[in-house]
């Protein structure tokens, strides 16, 4: 049986059948998608254009609305409490830029890495770091395809990430991944903790999905 080939470039019909049903704005077209590289996501990220992960030559955009990014800042907030009163690591917030692989750039909203990544204790001045964060957070967004990130799972977790949360706002929930293979459902009501990553970190999701608090 012949092996396929993969596109150079890839068509608007590839796209969506590597990803799924993906919104085609999300997709970066200069360069033509196949023949983006590590060099192009970090540039535009410097430049502000936008904040796109790096994956088999496409420049895919980061999907996050003022909600989910809310969201997410709220868990980095109480993530960073936790972390450096006990100098256990330090967090990347919705930009920052991780080299999994060779050509493989993820972004993850959130990202725990511990301090053992950190020889010495400084911390690398590189754009994208060439390390796997060992705890991944991303908050579910509109516009991501249930593709997409059963893909972003196993690339996180061949790159050596012991933990993923795939929070979802709609369903007020959150799904905790220990593999690819095995997950389970914090709902709301419930309390996420961080596992064997972050012994002895709780986070209740009714606070987290609460609405504003008035006055």
């Amino acid at each position: 049986m012949a092996t396929a080939i993969e596109p150079t470039v890839w068509t608007a019909v590839d796209l969506v059948d590597r990803f799924g049903p993906i919104p085609m704005y999300r997709i970066r077209t200069t360069p033509p998608p196949g023949l983006a590289t590590e060099a192009d996501a970090i540039e535009l990220t410097e430049r502000k254009v936008g904040i796109f992960e790096l994956v088999d030559g496409i420049l895919v955009g980061k999907d996050m609305g003022a909600y989910e990014s809310m969201i997410a800042g709220e868990i980095a907030r109480l993530l960073g409490n936790f972390v450096r009163g006990r100098k256990l690591g330090v967090l990347l917030g919705e930009s920052g830029m991780l080299r999994l692989a060779a050509g493989l750039i993820r972004i993850p909203d959130v990202a725990f890495l511990s301090i053992e990544k950190f020889p010495g204790g400084r911390f690398p001045r590189d754009a994208a770091l060439r390390m796997a964060p060992d705890l991944a957070i991303e908050v579910i967004s509109k516009g991501n395809t249930a593709k997409e990130m059963a893909e972003k799972l196993r690339d996180y977790f061949a790159a050596g990430s012991r933990l993923v949360w795939y929070v979802d706002p709609k369903k007020r929930q959150v799904e905790v991944f220990a593999s690819p293979e095995s997950s389970r459902i914090v709902k709301e009501g419930e309390m996420l903790d961080g596992g064997d990553v972050l012994p002895g970190f709780e986070l209740s999701l009714m606070e987290l999905f609460a609405e504003l608090p008035r006055e």
